[in-house]
């Protein structure tokens, strides 16, 4: 199953990943997206482009308006929605013109502790 990890870290602890990487010509074994904070996880990943997520999880190519169908909002909504995603590595642009979420689960980590 082709899992995307998104997670809290510090951009360091990112950077050492993937100049090992880099090092031993090896790739990562799963798809990672990092965000340095929970706030900036959260202000990417709405519970309204969850939604789309869902909503395109093993779809296959879609168009925006396709999406907006699914998830039974506003084109122009969606297609924000949309772009948000794309720049976030959530999203990739079909051959077709659609978009594609290339993935087939996403796994959220991050930790709360006291200060």
């Amino acid at each position: 199953m082709k899992t995307v990890t998104l997670d809290v870290r510090k951009p360091a602890a990112s950077m050492d990943d993937f100049l090992h990487g880099w090092k031993t010509g090896k790739p990562q074994k799963a798809a990672r997206i990092s965000f340095a904070t929970p706030e900036l996880l959260w202000q990417v990943l709405t519970a309204k482009r969850w939604e789309l997520l869902k909503a395109l999880c093993g779809a296959g190519p879609v168009s925006i308006r396709e999406a907006a169908r699914r998830v039974n909002r506003d084109v122009k909504a969606v297609h924000g929605d949309v772009i948000a995603l794309l720049n976030a590595g959530l999203l990739d642009r079909a051959k077709s013109g659609g978009v594609v979420f290339p993935f087939e689960a996403v796994k959220v980590e991050f930790l709360l502790q006291a200060a």
